[in-house]
């Protein structure tokens, strides 16, 4: 019985000291929260109070962790997600005295840094080769506007740019058909590091299809001149991506050259053109849609002449004076027209003009003066060539060969004037005009040929129409032209 009292004493004695166990623990939080911050919890006795044996904190009802020992808990990089209430409970004493607890709950809102950054797309169809502008558009909570932020770009999984960056906007100089594709952003603060992502956005690049195909042609010293360089140049006037240029002859549909670029033209360069070049060209475009080829082109070479050969014919490089010699230059290559040129010793004997090429000849009735050197000259106005020089030896004098031909020319007329005569006589003998015969008479053939002739074709009874001694090669002469009153001889 007396036990029993003291037990009934010692316990109202210590009623005082145990009130409510949520009165004596107290639960510490912070009261602003942003993303990224620490959350520092603290769980506290009041003063006076026994010694905490084991410690524990909850959220939302859910252990987030358990001492033996007096301790805190932190939270070090809050997300929205931690948001939530928060308490905490404690055990104080030993044995019999031991009590436990629950603290008040603390509501902890995590608030928003900066919102998710939202990617932008100008223009949002682009097309190929023309820029385009990201923007990842978000700002800071007005509460922390000193965060600084920075941002990256991706297509494909892929970072774009130079990775991280300060700009919000990311420019493109020239999209392409491959680089369609999903595109998203990033922004994240630099301290504390809080990174978020924007939705993702499909971007289609548009192609512009060829068109407008040319086909020109360019050489250095303009026309295209065999040995020097020769450019193909293929272009379009619109078209986008990379586009092949093939380049092809008419006549085979060979292809001749072949470039894949972005780019609207494309050159082919033949360095040493040859005169089989020629011929008639065209070139194909084609960025994968419908191909396009220009009308056919015809490409003339011209080559330079080559060195002339000039050559005399009959009688030689050796010849008598009136003589008729041919002189022949001649080039064996060289685009048309040719000029040739002849040439005695430095003076200029005439021009000939080749119109369809070949060569020319020069024909010249031979006087003494006519010894020494000969040489041609061609020329197409891509340059001119000489010959060597031919010499050429002329001998006998202009009267000499007057003489020649003369006597030989009255051989002739000797004989048949003096069958005239014959029949003459006869004839006149029985017309009684022996007078007429007798100024016949004094035709000799022992005279000087040139008075023969004369005085033949000068009696007043016989008249000289016309007269012309031409040679040939072989120096026969033909005379013709002679009429008497009645007869031609």
């Amino acid at each position: 019985m007396l036990l029993w009292s003291l037990l009934v004493i010692f316990d109202a004695e210590i009623q005082p000291l145990t009130p409510s166990l949520a009165d004596w623990l107290t639960l510490q939080a912070p009261s602003v929260v942003f993303e990224g911050d620490s959350i520092d919890l603290m769980c506290q006795k009041k003063k006076g109070w026994r010694e905490i044996e084991t410690m524990a904190y909850y959220k939302d009802g859910e252990k987030l962790h358990f001492s033996n020992e007096v301790s805190s808990f932190s939270i070090s990089h809050a997300a929205l997600s931690d948001s939530g209430n928060y308490h905490c409970s404690a055990t104080a004493g030993k044995f019999v005295f031991q009590k436990s607890g629950d603290s008040r709950s603390v509501r902890i809102e995590v608030q928003e840094l900066f919102p998710c950054p939202v990617l932008t797309v100008s223009p949002f169809w682009p097309i190929e080769g023309s820029p385009v502008t990201l923007t990842c558009k978000t700002q800071p909570s007005p509460q922390r506007s000193n965060a600084e932020l920075q941002f990256c770009f991706f297509r494909d999984g892929r970072a774009l740019g130079s990775s991280w960056s300060s700009s919000p906007e990311l420019r493109v100089p020239a999209m392409w058909s491959e680089d369609s594709g999903s595109y998203w952003c990033q922004a994240e603060t630099v301290t504390p590091r809080v990174r978020k992502q924007s939705l993702q956005s499909q971007i289609h690049v548009q192609r512009v299809p060829v068109s407008n195909i040319s086909l020109q042609i360019w050489a250095p010293r303009g026309p295209v001149i065999e040995g020097g360089n020769l450019v193909l140049l293929c272009s379009v006037a619109k078209g986008t991506g990379n586009i092949t240029f093939s380049w092809h002859r008419d006549a085979t549909g060979t292809s001749v050259g072949r470039k894949t670029q972005r780019s609207l033209s494309a050159e082919l360069e033949v360095p040493a053109v040859r005169e089989r070049d020629a011929g008639r060209y065209y070139c194909r475009a084609d960025n994968g849609h419908d191909p396009i080829q220009n009308k056919v082109l015809h490409i003339h070479v011209r080559s330079p002449v080559s060195r002339p050969v000039l050559t005399l014919g009959e009688p030689g490089a050796r010849a008598v004076v009136g003589d008729m010699v041919e002189l022949r230059c001649e080039a064996q290559s060289g685009s048309p027209p040719i000029l040739y040129r002849f040439y005695h010793e430095n003076d200029t004997l005439g021009n000939i003009s080749a119109p369809s090429g070949g060569g020319a000849s020069f024909n010249l009735s031979l006087t003494a003066e006519h010894s020494g050197n000969y040489s041609c000259e061609v020329n197409n106005d891509l340059g001119a060539q000489h010959s060597e020089v031919v010499p050429l030896t002329v001998t006998g004098t202009d009267g000499y060969r007057r003489d020649h031909v003369t006597a030989r020319v009255l051989g002739v007329l000797c004989g048949g004037l003096g069958f005239i005569t014959v029949a003459l006589l006869f004839y006149y003998r029985s017309h009684k005009i022996s007078g007429w015969l007798s100024a016949i008479c004094p035709l000799a053939c022992g005279l000087k040929p040139l008075t023969v002739l004369h005085d033949c074709l000068s009696h007043k009874n016989v008249q000289l129409l016309h007269h012309l001694i031409t040679f040939n090669r072989h120096n026969q002469f033909i005379y013709s032209g002679v009429k008497h009153n009645k007869y031609w001889i």
